[in-house]
């Protein structure tokens, strides 16, 4: 079913009428520009803040004493690793924005600006939701609607011409990529580094 979340994402993102374009797989060219309503940028901002608020604040709130906050420590795992690899990435490959220029195929450029590929936003909310979609989604098929925010984003993204196609496609399989690795670990990774089996959460569970 990962899989098949992960197809319906890549639908959506390039749904856009076909047009001759460039990039690496030739599909990249620019959306007509749109920031109003549910696409304008700062909705974008909120979505990704609201994830990574979430994420982590409940990991620290339950702990890892029950399965609904395994499955939180293992989205941070998701989250964190994932977006560390995109800041890496993003430094080494310098894409320029379609906000700066109609040429997909402007690589390596100077200026901290050009920092494009892959897309930073939808990597973090493609990893947070994965682990949830992964533990969850046979028994109960309605999580499988957590998709719907990282496609949201990678379409939000292109239309106010924050990223390319293969930008928000490379950024939701590296988030989706680190959340099934985080969701078939023995254990959170995060909690394993720590010291003595460390183990954090604020709600306490009484016999």
């Amino acid at each position: 079913m990962a899989l098949r979340t992960w197809a319906c994402l890549c639908a959506l993102a390039v749904s856009a009428p076909a047009f001759a374009g460039g990039g690496p797989l030739g599909i990249d060219h620019r959306l007509h520009y749109d920031n109003s309503g549910i696409w304008k940028r700062s909705n974008q901002k909120i979505l990704a803040t609201g994830t990574a608020v979430t994420i982590i604040g409940g990991a620290l709130l339950l702990g890892d004493n029950d399965e609904f906050g395994d499955t939180l420590w293992r989205s941070v795992d998701s989250v964190v690793l994932a977006s560390a690899t995109t800041d890496v990435l993003k430094l080494g490959f310098r894409r320029q924005r379609p906000s700066e220029t109609d040429d997909p195929d402007k690589f390596f450029s100077s200026g901290k600006k050009n920092n494009s590929f892959p897309s930073g936003e939808v990597t973090l909310i493609s990893a947070a939701v994965t682990p949830f979609i992964v533990h969850y989604g046979e028994d109960h098929p309605m999580v499988y609607a957590l998709a719907l925010l990282p496609a949201y984003d990678m379409v939000a993204r292109m239309k106010t011409r924050g990223h390319w196609q293969t930008d928000v496609l490379a950024g939701a399989a590296i988030g989706t990529g680190f959340g099934i690795w985080a969701s078939h670990r023995n254990s959170p990774f995060i909690l394993s580094l720590l010291p003595g089996g460390f183990q954090v959460g604020f709600i306490k569970h009484f016999d």
